[in-house]
């Protein structure tokens, strides 16, 4: 009977020890980084972002804004997360994350790269401008990313002219410009072709007057032209006409029926 009962019970503590090793491999993996520093955290951020791994850099980057928030480290972790947002394409998430940056930051010595990229999420909205060349009707896009996107550059280049972004800034500022200019000719030229003159006229003299070193300024005095000579404005016809001859002596649109081309001027096939 002894022998029996210590046999049970040495079979049951062998039982117990393995039911506790079972266990043990069944439980959830540790994990790590739940006490890493900001240091480390970033370390593994950059990694992400370096291998393209942008969605877990990103929920890291989060992390290491929280944990180092008001520390030079926390606001490269809130630039890293608008660049990476700008990266996948989520231009409201980037833009909230410059915002927070400037508000929270005025006087980083990032400020500048930080208005920079405010200026480029909004431009990469409108590169889809590009898919107008192939002839998607401008008159149907927001222009307001443009010029949010002209006045970011702008006042990167007024608060900070010798950055190392600022000649960009001014390149891509020159490319809006042609852009809003062109818009409003769009409009224009889209107004006048259906009998809308007033609308038109006003349009044009837009573009005539905030953009007046455009190409797009030699279509709009041609619309103005033909907006007064359909609204029996002989003077104003005249005046629209005599700036365009002094300015563009050599005008394709001073031909008849050049309005009706089929090629806008910014399309060069």
């Amino acid at each position: 009977m002894t022998v029996s009962l210590l046999s049970r019970t040495a079979a049951l503590c062998v039982a117990c020890l393995l039911a506790l090793v079972m266990a043990g491999c069944s439980s959830p993996p540790v994990d790590e980084s739940a006490n890493a520093t900001a240091e480390r955290l970033y370390k593994d951020a950059k990694e992400d972002m370096e291998s393209g791994s942008y969605e877990r850099a990103l929920k890291t980057l989060e992390r290491v804004e929280g944990l180092a928030a008001g520390s030079l480290m926390g606001q490269q972790a809130l630039l890293d997360m608008a660049w990476l947002n700008w990266k996948m394409g989520e231009r409201a998430a980037g833009l909230t994350a410059i915002e927070r940056f400037i508000k929270l930051n005025p006087s980083s010595p990032a400020l500048d790269y930080a208005l920079y990229l405010r200026g480029v999420l909004n431009f990469s909205e409108n590169l889809g401008l590009l898919g107008s060349w192939f002839g998607q009707d401008l008159s149907e896009r927001d222009q307001k990313a443009a010029r949010d996107s002209y006045q970011a550059f702008k006042q990167l280049i007024d608060q900070f002219p010798n950055s190392r972004y600022t000649p960009d800034a001014k390149q891509r500022m020159n490319f809006i410009v042609n852009l809003l200019a062109n818009y409003e000719v769009h409009v224009a030229r889209y107004y006048l072709r259906r009998g809308a003159y007033v609308a038109a006229a006003t349009r044009a003299q837009q573009a005539v007057a905030e953009f007046q070193q455009t190409p797009a300024v030699e279509e709009a005095l041609y619309i103005l032209v033909q907006s007064y000579e359909k609204l029996d404005l002989p003077q104003l016809r005249a005046d629209a006409e005599r700036v365009l001859r002094t300015n563009f002596p050599s005008s394709t649109f001073l031909g008849s029926g050049a309005l009706d081309r089929n090629k806008p001027w910014w399309r060069p096939w």
